[in-house]
């Protein structure tokens, strides 16, 4: 019998932040700090309004690119958070989670042997979507020194003739590294001069600790060259609703509704009348959660200085990516000895990219009793690595 799989699906390996997250779940008394999904319920009045409309019988399709007043309400979100303008009617289509945007807006923009470039370390999808939508990858490699941030002479040396996409992952995931809009600006000016277009996801967009984020959408000259992914899942704590959108010129907005149409119909209804109660007075539970957030980063980054653990101080997502170099060992083994002896997941640094190797990916979407047992944890662990030095 012929081989009845695709030669270029089974050279894309399954995703590494889900390997220890299958296996903790399995362990008693273990604890997993290695999956983003906000620990907080989705808002009762948001919950309230997916209710209502499955009450009300709100069970059948809506239009392809989402409800009319869906898109609305994220016009007037963008506009109102990010100052960036787009027209509900068609520069906006609203998507099953931010994921199936990256995937769709890569098929839709990219032709065989055009080059993506991906900074690493970076969200697990970018990679495989670029290789299914038969482009490039050209991973650019962040640097702790400079922040985990893009710079302009690490995008310039990565660019060639056959560039057209930068992937823009910020705030990031998984090491919190934020792009200010003095880095956006300098970056915009390179994608200007080689003509290239970027995907910009801001999935974090929402959770900022310093200064608020700024969309590379709404820098001079960088609007029609951007597609703009963001959803509900991380600011709302709406995971389970799978609902996301893109923004964007409307050229590449229609086809990437042409592929969603026929691979997906649309986003599921329920979630979408819920989103528009989120967007339209979800303000105050976003700042909650936010404020939340932060006083877990500062916590962690306490703990890890009481530790001597080294970590860059993160200002945006809700993950700490710190350095376990000094341990001798790779990520992967730390992870995996790490939940062997102390019952606590956390996720290698190499899911990321390889460039993650020698970090961990902590995340602190979690209750702060569990970070405080979990970080006892850790902090035993270390103590008995280092006195075996």
């Amino acid at each position: 019998m012929r081989n009845p799989l695709s030669k270029k699906i089974v050279t894309i390996q399954p995703s590494g932040i889900r390997k220890f997250f299958d296996i903790v779940s399995e362990m008693p008394d273990a604890i997993s700090l290695g999956v983003g999904e906000p620990d907080f319920d989705t808002p009762w009045h948001v919950r309230e309004e997916g209710i209502h409309s499955l009450e009300m019988g709100r069970t059948f399709y809506t239009s392809n690119a989402g409800l009319k007043e869906l898109k609305e309400e994220i016009s007037k979100y963008l506009e109102r958070r990010y100052h960036t303008v787009y027209n509900p009617t068609d520069e906006i289509m609203v998507t099953v989670g931010g994921s199936e945007a990256i995937d769709i807006a890569m098929r839709a923009m990219l032709d065989p042997g055009d080059e993506v470039l991906i900074p690493q370390p970076s969200y697990v999808s970018y990679l495989p979507c670029a290789i299914l939508a038969n482009g490039v990858p050209v991973i650019i490699e962040l640097k702790a020194e400079n922040e985990f941030r893009l710079t302009v002479e690490q995008l310039e040396q990565a660019i060639t003739d056959k560039t057209k996409l930068l992937v823009l992952p910020f705030p990031n995931n998984p090491t919190g590294a934020v792009m200010e809009r003095a880095d956006l600006e300098a970056i915009a000016e390179v994608v200007i001069k080689h003509d290239l277009f970027v995907l910009s996801d801001e999935i974090y967009s929402e959770l900022t600790y310093l200064e608020e984020h700024v969309s590379i959408a709404s820098l001079p000259g960088m609007w029609e060259r951007t597609i703009t992914i963001n959803g509900f899942s991380k600011s709302y704590a709406m995971t389970g609703w799978r609902l996301g959108y893109a923004c964007g010129p409307k050229e590449i907005i229609k086809q990437m509704l042409k592929i969603h149409q026929f691979a997906i119909m649309c986003a599921p209804t329920t979630s979408q009348y819920a989103a528009v109660e989120a967007l339209k007075n979800g303000d105050e539970d976003v700042a909650r959660m936010r404020e939340e957030y932060n006083g877990r980063r500062r916590y962690l980054l306490h703990r890890f200085k009481e530790m001597g653990l080294e970590c860059f101080e993160p200002f945006g997502a809700f993950y700490m990516f710190p350095c376990i170099k000094e341990f001798g060992m790779t990520s992967d083994e730390f992870a995996t000895k790490l939940l062997k002896d102390q019952k606590v997941a956390v996720v290698p640094g190499t899911a990321f990219g390889d460039c993650g190797e020698g970090f961990i990916r902590i995340s602190y979407a979690y209750s702060l009793s569990n970070l405080k047992e979990a970080l006892g944890r850790i902090e035993c662990f270390i103590t008995k690595l280092r006195e075996k030095k």
